[in-house]
């Protein structure tokens, strides 16, 4: 008992050394805004950036990219290394990046050991009032607005795609299948395109459904990529699957291979598409390895998350 206490005690002490560690001296990126709202009483933070052509008379995109747990806005960013922003200055759209309270959102899982799950901080109501700030006071587009989330942050994704579908026009998810929960819980049927990325070796979350872990701490169950899949193509009412795709293997030293499936002829072209990366870890393929690898495993550099991402979202840009 004693020894499982102190294994479960140096997990957690070696993991907020790690995060401490790479939260020294964090930088906006050139063109950031830190802003602000209120939320139901408790201020509400996000990182904005706008596009280099930004002008107030003309309407853009919203791209909302959601941190993974122990993380924030700025760890967004960088866990892209930038690249959504490059992106947008290039293409034209504007990215945020939201804080949740304590560093986790409340994704619908109910872990008692995060803040924002155990006092059910509501982050839909955050996400869309700040969607309803940024169409007011940025001349963000309503119509094109895309969600993209990492780890928490993509259980935090799908769950504003069960309850707030109405006000988005796609989402894709990096590291991690549905909630048990929230895959029995779900009762929206509205169709929304989705992409989901998904490292076949991630210590962290089990590609075929189970416990998520960091080391000995459990984190809630999640279904199989399978059962996420499925559930998507059905509610996006999806009759045709294409075969599984080998792209490139374009860094054959990254340990990493990369595929894609598709399911089309979709209710209002709500497309699902799935890249299994083979070998990959809990990791943004293209981006920055924030823990070693024998923590999280392998990011693939064979493909470039924020463009995947982008060019999928700029596919759905109109209803």
């Amino acid at each position: 008992m004693k020894r499982s206490k102190y294994i479960l005690l140096s997990a957690v002490l070696f993991l907020l050394l790690l995060v401490s560690f790479a939260h020294r001296k964090p930088a906006l990126y050139p063109g950031d805004i830190r802003g602000s709202i209120v939320v139901e009483g408790r201020e509400r933070t996000f990182i904005l950036h706008l596009p280099a052509n930004f002008s107030r008379e003309k309407s853009f995109p919203l791209v909302i990219a959601l941190h993974g747990g122990g993380g924030n806005g700025y760890d967004m960013e960088r866990l892209t290394k930038g690249g959504l922003n490059r992106l947008a200055d290039e293409e034209g759209f504007i990215a945020v990046y939201p804080d949740a309270v304590r560093k986790h959102w409340n994704d619908g899982r109910n872990l008692s050991g995060y803040y924002s799950q155990r006092e059910n901080i509501d982050d839909v109501a955050f996400i869309s009032a700040l969607i309803d700030y940024l169409v007011e006071n940025y001349n963000a587009n309503a119509g094109r607005v895309y969600v993209a989330g990492m780890s928490n942050g993509g259980l935090m994704a799908y769950r504003l795609a069960c309850e707030v579908p109405e006000k988005l026009r796609a989402i894709a998810v990096v590291g991690v299948p549905m909630s048990e929960m929230l895959y029995e819980e779900c009762s929206s049927t509205v169709p929304l395109p989705i992409m989901i990325i998904l490292g076949t070796d991630d210590p962290l979350v089990p590609w075929n459904g189970g416990e998520l872990h960091f080391g000995p701490v459990k984190l809630g169950r999640v279904v199989s990529i399978e059962k996420t899949v499925g559930y998507w193509a059905v509610r996006n009412g999806c009759t045709v699957m294409h075969g599984r795709e080998y792209l490139p293997d374009a860094d054959p030293e990254d340990g990493t291979r990369v595929w894609v499936e598709r399911y089309s002829n979709c209710t209002d072209e709500a497309e699902v598409v799935l890249y299994g990366i083979e070998g990959g870890g809990h990791t943004w393929p293209g981006g920055y390895q924030y823990l070693p690898e024998r923590i999280i495993g392998k990011t693939s550099r064979d493909i470039d998350a924020n463009k995947i991402i982008w060019r999928f979202f700029e596919d759905h840009g109109y209803p």
